[in-house]
């Protein structure tokens, strides 16, 4: 279902783009106008995500679209914690315009109304999924910013091992470090699934979910055994965070946008 929100979701999604916008946008140097409409639009983004989530009072509405908004809205708040401590100016403007993206998307493509459900753990599986992505996604998101810093140590010889004051080594144990607590997530979001599903079914969402689970194992034994480190071990971040994105909202934008299936 496309664009079905009501005038009061409409409006607020159009606010929390225009502030996404806002913040995105290359002010001169030392004006706060990027800090306050980052801030203004994530508090927006919070009651659309909140909107998309409740379904106007039907039920809890899922879909691909409502899924990614969600994470990135969670992205953006532990950006914001760590943005206190450590200036981020740059990723400030890309996790701005993924604000965009993420908000226009939930807007156009809703989901579906999901009314009732035959388990009663189905929402503490649906919820850790969601912060399971949540934590992925900021694990790329650093893992980005690692590789983005040795990329210029690599192209100018002595360069600090610094990303914007924040030593290489401290982001690399943040970057892992988010990849170990979402893995233990997941690792729940699949132990709680199998365990309270009526009909296991080997579809899409498993096969990749299971995938996804099978390569961060890879990568954390990687790591712990073999001492993987750097662009080797973020390769395999990558890898295991698209198959985890296939896993759900892959296959639901397949089954919602290009099949146009509603799925209970």
């Amino acid at each position: 279902m496309i664009l079905s929100t009501g005038p009061v979701e409409t409006w607020l999604a159009l606010g929390a783009l225009a502030a996404y916008a806002a913040a995105a946008w290359p002010w001169r140097e030392g004006a706060r106008v990027d800090k306050v409409a980052l801030v203004v639009g994530w508090l927006l983004h919070a009651v659309v995500v909140a909107f998309d989530i409740e379904g106007s009072g039907q039920g809890a509405r899922l879909g691909f679209a409502p899924v990614l908004s969600l994470t990135v809205w969670l992205v953006l708040l532990v950006y914001g914690i760590e943005s206190r401590m450590v200036p981020l100016p740059a990723v400030r403007r890309v996790l701005a315009v993924a604000g965009c993206v993420a908000v226009l998307l939930a807007w156009a493509f809703p989901g579906d109304i999901r009314l009732s459900s035959t388990s009663p753990w189905a929402p503490v599986h649906w919820v850790l999924g969601i912060v399971s992505y949540g934590l992925f996604g900021v694990a790329v998101l650093h893992a980005w910013m690692l590789d983005s810093a040795e990329r210029r140590m690599r192209d100018r010889a002595g360069a600090a091992a610094t990303v914007m004051g924040l030593p290489l080594l401290r982001l690399e144990r943040l970057t892992f470090g988010f990849v170990e607590a979402g893995f233990v997530v997941l690792t729940v979001v699949l132990v709680v699934g199998a365990l309270t599903t009526i009909h296991w079914r080997w579809d899409h969402k498993t096969v990749f979910s299971l995938l996804g689970w099978a390569v961060f194992a890879a990568l954390l034994g990687g790591r712990m055994l073999r001492g993987w480190r750097g662009r080797q071990a973020t390769r395999w971040l990558y890898a295991g965070a698209v198959l985890l994105l296939l896993a759900y909202a892959g296959s639901r934008f397949v089954l919602e946008v290009v099949l146009g299936r509603t799925v209970q």
